[in-house]
């Protein structure tokens, strides 16, 4: 199982307790200390504005964070769960990814959502259409960021978008483009759409319901004539790793606090545990077909979950 993680960037509340003037200095230091630990990728995410509520704390921006991690980093991949379709037109976005692919040297995940914060689409004035049109905005976009990365003049001539000639060079490093994520966990639409264009999938759910959309997944790659290995079946969750219950209550209680969630909650997450129950939960996920965990760590600036976490791995 491949393991990678996120750094601090704000949504999360991670960044509040923070200085502004150590704020991008800890960010640095947190993708150092994850590549540094032998994590395969680094990640960010897609948000403007903290959650669970809209605060005046910091949100670093996912596309010029990830070009600035790729500058300070030599071999971890980088990628950003996940790029929402809605918020940059999908022939401006396939030429941002392709320019930070080069820049990292080949090293981008391109993952890709069809978006989902009401709220933060209303302040920053974008248009949130119904769940179905989003869904069919996002197949238009993977349409063209296949074309874009691989060929020379690219046309389409969607419902939603429309590109004419379009160039985009330098193409990525890797060929034929950086591995495409197809994001969510939507069993009518978004697994159709990963079964069609994706390489990987990413799912935020319990054992359980990790083996039901695989199960899922496996008809639509059917019906796709698509191997159903070929794609990767990850996970993004919480991981939060104690010595003993007494020292993992504590840490629950304060990453709930800095997150201003709720404990209890937290606690119920499949990699919330001990150190033997992260294992033997990890076991299970492995066995289910789990190729890749994308963990967010609470504490990774003041704690030791990341260090357990590959040592569990």
């Amino acid at each position: 199982m491949k393991l990678g993680s996120f750094v601090p960037q704000g949504w999360r509340m991670d960044l509040t307790d923070i200085s502004s003037d150590k704020q991008w200095e800890t960010i640095v230091n947190s993708a150092k200390k994850i590549e540094n630990l032998n994590y395969d990728s680094i990640w960010v995410y897609d948000h403007f504005h903290t959650v669970p509520v809209p605060t005046l704390d910091p949100t670093f921006e996912c596309w010029s964070l990830m070009a600035a991690i790729s500058q300070v980093t030599t071999k971890a991949r980088i990628g950003q769960m996940c790029t929402c379709n809605s918020y940059r037109n999908p022939s401006y976005l396939t030429k941002v990814a392709s320019t930070v692919d080069v820049m990292s040297g080949g090293r981008l995940e391109y993952a890709i959502g069809a978006g989902w914060y009401a709220q933060e689409y209303r302040s920053y004035g974008y248009d949130y259409p119904t769940d179905g049109v989003r869904l069919k905005m996002l197949e238009e976009s993977l349409i063209i960021y296949k074309k874009m990365t691989t060929e020379d003049y690219s046309t389409y001539d969607g419902q939603y978008y429309q590109i004419s000639d379009a160039i985009n060079e330098p193409k990525p490093l890797q060929k034929p483009h950086p591995p495409l994520w197809v994001c969510g966990g939507g069993e009518k639409v978004t697994l159709k759409l990963l079964a069609k264009y994706g390489d990987y999938g990413n799912w935020d759910v319990d054992l359980d319901g990790f083996i039901w959309k695989s199960e899922i997944l496996k008809k639509y790659c059917e019906e796709e004539n698509k191997n159903f290995t070929s794609i990767g079946r990850t996970l993004h969750t919480d991981v939060v790793i104690a010595e003993n219950d007494e020292k993992l209550k504590k840490l629950v209680e304060k990453t709930a606090q800095q997150r201003n969630i709720d404990a209890e909650k937290l606690s119920m997450r499949p990699l919330v545990g001990t150190v033997n129950q992260v294992q033997d939960m990890l076991g299970k996920f492995d066995e289910a077909g789990c190729s890749y965990l994308i963990a967010y760590v609470s504490d990774v600036t003041w704690g030791d979950t990341l260090e357990l976490l590959r040592d569990s791995v």
